[in-house]
């Protein structure tokens, strides 16, 4: 039985930013306050959800909030749930569509959000958490292709980064 161990120790994976679990957290924080804040307290930058109806709103949001947790929870259980012997690049269930679904599925988790208030101040912090993320997963790129090589690059012509294809790239 292999033994579990925390992420930051384990050989099979190729690594993160130093600062990208702190960068996440405070960013996380900043725009639950400024979410909250203005949709719920001031609403100085809410005015769009009066066109947008409730019951546009509410379900449109929680199908965006599903779809995220959903690529969060599935990429997650792919590179925590098991410790592969023999290292090598993902492409396995979300994987095959997005190289950063677990990005993509936070992302989606603040645009559901985004979209059950419209705040716009949050927007503008949603914005900086999109920057952030393809800052952090440039990096990890740069890792995986040093530990990987032509087998990620392959991999990264194959499949987009963040935004999934409707149909998939045909390969000639």
């Amino acid at each position: 039985m292999s033994e579990q161990r925390g992420h930051h120790d384990r050989n099979d994976l190729a690594g993160e930013h130093a600062l990208s679990d702190i960068g996440q957290l405070v960013l996380f924080v900043i725009f639950i306050i400024a979410w909250i804040l203005d949709s719920f307290v001031f609403g100085f930058s809410t005015v769009i959800s009066e066109y947008v109806p409730l019951y546009v709103r509410v379900p449109l949001a929680i199908v965006i909030l599903f779809s995220g947790g959903y690529f969060v929870k599935k990429s997650h259980d792919i590179v925590f749930g098991e410790i592969r012997e023999e290292p090598s690049v993902v492409r396995k269930g979300v994987f095959s569509r997005v190289r950063h679904p677990m990005y993509l599925g936070a992302l989606l988790l603040y645009l559901g959000s985004l979209v059950s208030t419209f705040s716009l101040i949050a927007a503008g912090i949603w914005v900086i958490i999109i920057i952030f993320y393809c800052f952090n997963s440039k990096h990890e790129e740069k890792l995986l292709l040093d530990r990987f090589g032509k087998d990620y690059e392959d991999y990264q012509r194959e499949v987009p980064m963040l935004i999934p294809r409707i149909r998939k790239k045909q390969i000639l």
